[in-house]
């Protein structure tokens, strides 16, 4: 007897806003990251993102945005930080809410899907 077959359906949401502007799951990762560690380095590094890279990619979600999503402390003497705003935890409010919606429209065909794979 063969082993059901297991099929995961799992889609990548990416938002996007003609062509300058796009907001997808790394964008996503990143502010959940800086909300969890209280600073883009920190972020970064849990991502094994260079922290330019991630310091880009804020600015690029707070200039996307009609406010921003992250607010950063200056380092300096005393170590800065970041944290996001409250445009920031909604916009990752629904973005993950999209996700589950996404996730659970898929898994209405999973298995008509699944009996299509060869195994």
């Amino acid at each position: 007897m063969k082993k059901p077959l297991v099929v995961v359906i799992e889609p990548r949401i990416r938002i996007t806003c003609g062509r300058r502007f796009a907001f997808g799951p790394g964008q996503a990762q990143l502010l959940e990251n800086i909300a969890q560690a209280g600073s883009i380095a920190a972020a970064a590094k849990a991502m094994r993102m260079s922290y330019m890279r991630a310091w880009m990619l804020v600015k690029r979600m707070n200039h996307g945005f009609t406010e921003p999503l992250v607010a950063t402390i200056r380092g300096g003497g005393q170590r800065g930080g970041a944290q996001l705003t409250a445009t920031g935890g909604k916009v990752l409010r629904l973005y993950r809410e999209i996700e589950l919606q996404g996730r659970r429209a898929a898994r209405s065909s999973q298995q008509n899907l699944a009996a299509l794979l060869r195994h």
